[in-house]
């Protein structure tokens, strides 16, 4: 069913930008958001019509999509939305370009300047940020999150809730392991198989400090 109206959670800066895309996509006649910060009234001119707790009255009348930037807690509330059953739409900015035969799943955006070349799957609940290039038949898994400015050459695999730092660059045919993450500006040349945070060029592995 095609409903007009879209419940946006979270009204910070990325909920701002995916009401941005949600206005220039205009498809939906009213637009809120949901928010746990009792400071929140309004963000952008758009009432802030409540808190978490309250989005399952909003479940059978209108699309829900989930505007948090951390991997984990977007992957919970979107699991949460799935077993009640909510509408959850993707949002693709009307500049960015996609390619033929691309998958994106549900509770996904796509932000303006993106290019997605053929034969791609973008998984659910991922985040590709502003001017990213992902080319021909990546694998990009669930509530991965993809910077702005990243360039993903082709046959790139990036694992579950992985996060790419701003500006980072992968070769093509890498493959990218779950829950880790690129550092800014980092180049990524060999397949990353372990857990932790990558940076510089080629992108290496941080120790931690103790």
């Amino acid at each position: 069913m095609n409903k007009n109206k879209l419940a946006i959670i979270g009204a910070g800066g990325h909920g701002r930008v995916v009401a941005d895309i949600a206005y220039k996509i205009n498809k939906w006649q009213q637009i809120i958001f949901i928010d746990d910060d009792e400071s929140i009234k309004s963000s952008m001119g758009i009432k802030v019509a409540g808190k978490t707790d309250d989005v399952p009255m909003y479940i059978d009348d209108w699309d829900i999509f989930v505007a948090i930037g951390d991997n984990i807690k977007r992957e919970k509330i979107l699991c949460w939305l799935e077993r009640e059953g909510a509408s959850i739409p993707a949002l693709i900015h009307p500049k960015a370009i996609i390619g033929e035969e691309v998958e994106i799943g549900a509770g996904t955006v796509i932000m303006p300047g993106v290019v997605i070349n053929c034969c791609t799957k973008i998984g659910k609940g991922c985040i590709i940020n502003t001017g990213a290039t992902i080319d021909h038949d990546n694998i990009i898994e669930n509530y991965v999150h993809i910077s702005p400015g990243v360039h993903l050459a082709g046959a790139v695999s990036v694992g579950k809730s992985a996060w790419l730092g701003i500006g980072s660059i992968v070769i093509n045919n890498i493959n990218i392991i779950s829950h880790c993450k690129i550092g800014a500006g980092a180049v990524v040349v060999r397949d990353i198989n372990e857990v932790g945070t990558y940076i510089g060029i080629p992108a290496a592995k941080s120790e931690q400090k103790k």
